[in-house]
């Protein structure tokens, strides 16, 4: 038998610690003495106790640290515990150089302020802000998420996020300048959408824009929820392409001789690259959109929910015999078997990433009853939305 300071020495764990894990039932020791509650390990107890001062100094979660010394006879169990902790110190590794790079790209501003421009596919925007549109949150109380993140990269993402739900798209294009991220009020999206109209080829006035550049609105001042210029008529074309530039605070776009600008929010937008994560979803399931939406917008949902004041319709979403999207009803859901897979959404939301997705087929992703689903295009790995669960 050891003592626990002859197991703290050989396994490199603390005294504290060892109490700890014995408290916690990671590591309980073969002996407790009655009188004194001094504790004493067995000689086998060593090994477990080096597994668990390994898996400490990655800082393993407590659970999964439980579950490596009950399974570590089996490594095929513990190599997938490793395997999926180290995705997420990576995960982490890249988050902090995000934030890094973020804080030099604010140190470098303060010091030396610079614009980005961007030429972009006038379409393209237009897409990518139609792909996100319907995620904008509207809750006053949460101004950060009534915008439109631009994270200027290589080309330009855009993000909306309502906490409910997120939608994602990407723009190619060329970037001159540093890498930025602006977040747009929603009005001053609003207002780029209408300049880049329907047709792209620069020649019709954008709807809402009357003669000699009277802005958007027609009332002569700033784009609503803006603090920046409103739409002007400038001199000279600009094709088929947007020009953006990000100067200073604000975001100016420039289309065929016309201008939107606008200053940007001041919140700090939530770290959406945290919310993707890099999980490999279970199933991924091709389903002809037309007849979801008819299946969805055509039945009762399965479950409806009081959620702060208003009814939410729960779509609940399983898998068919053939590995298919079936749509439960409230019948079939109470029938479903209790390993079934099944996965509740707001039937609202659906039916607008639906909508978003803009093709006759999409591609979701789903795992269970508490992972967000996943709505994708086939062709487009750029441009998808994200459903929060509702718990059945």
């Amino acid at each position: 038998m050891r003592s626990i300071g002859e197991l703290a020495r050989a396994s490199g764990l603390t005294v504290s610690a060892l109490r700890f894990y014995d408290r916690s039932g990671v590591l309980v020791p073969a002996l407790v003495d009655p009188v004194t509650g001094y504790r004493w390990y067995a000689d086998e107890q060593v090994v477990p106790a080096r597994l668990v001062a390994g898996l400490r100094r990655v800082g393993m979660p407590l659970a999964e640290i439980a579950a490596a010394v009950r399974h570590r006879a089996e490594p095929a169990v513990v190599g997938r515990l490793l395997d999926a902790h180290l995705r997420r110190l990576e995960d982490g590794l890249t988050d902090a150089r995000r934030e890094l790079s973020r804080v030099r790209a604010l140190i470098d501003h303060e010091e030396h302020p610079m614009t980005t421009r961007l030429v972009l596919s006038r379409a393209d925007l237009a897409a990518a802000i139609d792909a996100v549109r319907f995620a904008v949150g509207t809750d006053p109380e949460l101004p950060v998420l009534s915008g439109v993140l631009f994270d200027v990269a290589d080309g330009v993402r855009l993000v909306a996020t309502d906490r409910h739900r997120m939608a994602v798209a990407r723009v190619p294009g060329t970037v001159d300048g540093p890498t930025r991220r602006l977040l747009a009020p929603v009005a001053l999206v609003d207002a780029v959408r209408e300049l880049l109209g329907g047709t792209g080829d620069g020649s019709a006035l954008p709807v809402g824009a009357g003669d000699g550049g009277t802005p958007l609105g027609g009332d002569g001042g700033a784009v609503p929820g803006s603090a920046g210029d409103a739409v002007r008529v400038l001199s000279g074309g600009g094709g088929g392409d947007a020009h953006l530039l990000l100067d200073g605070d604000g975001l100016t776009v420039t289309v065929a001789g016309r201008e939107v600008g606008g200053a940007a929010l001041p919140d700090e937008f939530p770290d959406y690259q945290r919310l993707l994560g890099t999980r490999v979803p279970a199933y991924r399931i091709t389903v002809d959109v037309p007849a979801l939406r008819a299946q969805v917008a055509g039945r009762p949902p399965a479950r409806v929910l009081r959620h702060e004041g208003v009814d939410v319709p729960v779509t609940v979403l399983g898998l068919d015999d053939a590995g298919g999207l079936r749509v439960l009803d409230d019948v079939a859901l109470a029938d479903a078997a209790p390993d079934a897979v099944r996965l509740g959404v707001n039937g609202r939301y659906l039916l607008d990433a639906l909508d978003a997705g803009d093709r006759g087929q999409l591609l979701l992703e789903l795992d269970g009853p508490i992972t967000p689903l996943a709505v994708r295009r086939p062709d487009d790995a750029d441009a998808y939305s994200i459903l929060m669960p509702i718990r059945l």
